[in-house]
């Protein structure tokens, strides 16, 4: 079974390099960088680099949009993605082709490197409007090419939140996604205060306005206006609002920044 990689990247050259170094060793059929419009001498490394077969330059910046340009230029029946500050640990590819025999969607965990040393995420479901919603890890991520094309692709018009998007469409179709420990990627500890599947997704966990645009966008889109769409938004905000206050209590958040976090969530 054939696979093409698809990185997307934005001002990464050095840490997209140790992503290729270790592409490259699982050897697939097709690698494809899909380039933001970088300033770092990216798009240089990658035309200098043997192992990199395709090289997308976009003027987007836009993460959903850079997955849907590689996977339209990849040749290959299977198709995956990976975050460009993460390195495919042995026996990746095997994993992933292995599993895509019988399933429609495959994806992994990311081995995170933190002072006492290394730790890993665990899988991710949900209940939602009767549909049990497998979560994808943005950054570690395979798909038949006949899953994408049922699903459209990833949908440009999030700029975070892309992955779960696809999530909730899998799931609306019922289509299979596995969950597999042997499919690991791994991040050194240099940004360990972001998740790596949210920073493959578009964000930096952060940009509560864009969160939760996105988050209503992909509750209406997938589930129309249920109560349990409603229910689940409004818990979000409660939740995150409580957290926010809690820091500035403690002294780890400024008030001024938690006001316009709840603007921003508010207006939009």
């Amino acid at each position: 079974m054939d696979v093409s990689v698809v990185v997307p990247t934005l001002n990464s050259r050095e840490r997209l390099a140790s992503c290729l170094d270790a592409l490259a060793a699982e050897a697939p059929a097709e690698i494809l960088v899909a380039n933001g419009p970088s300033a770092d001498g990216t798009s240089g490394m990658c035309r200098d680099r043997d192992d990199v077969d395709v090289l997308v330059e976009l003027d987007d910046r836009n993460v959903n949009v850079a997955r849907n340009a590689g996977l339209d230029r990849a040749r290959s029946d299977v198709v995956a993605f990976v975050s460009q500050d993460l390195a495919a640990e042995e026996g990746w590819l095997d994993a992933l082709t292995d599993a895509l025999g019988s399933a429609n969607a495959v994806t992994g965990p990311v081995r995170r490197q933190l002072d006492a040393g290394w730790t890993a995420e665990e899988a991710e479901t949900r209940s939602i409007g009767g549909r049990m919603v497998h979560y994808l890890n943005g950054g570690n991520m395979a798909f038949t090419r006949e899953t994408l094309r049922a699903i459209d692709g990833f949908d440009e018009h999030l700029v975070v939140g892309g992955t779960r998007d696809a999530a909730h469409r899998l799931a609306a179709l019922d289509f299979t996604v596995d969950w597999l420990p042997a499919m690991a990627v791994s991040q050194r500890a240099d940004r360990s205060d972001v998740q790596p599947s949210v920073l493959a997704d578009g964000g930096d966990g952060k940009e509560w306005g864009w969160r939760y645009h996105s988050l209503a966008y992909r509750l209406a889109k997938n589930y129309g206006s249920r109560p349990t769409a409603l229910y689940r938004l409004a818990r979000h905000g409660v939740a995150d609002a409580a957290t926010a206050a809690k820091e500035v209590a403690q002294g780890d958040g400024r008030p001024s920044r938690w006001l316009g976090n709840g603007r921003d969530v508010t207006l939009g």
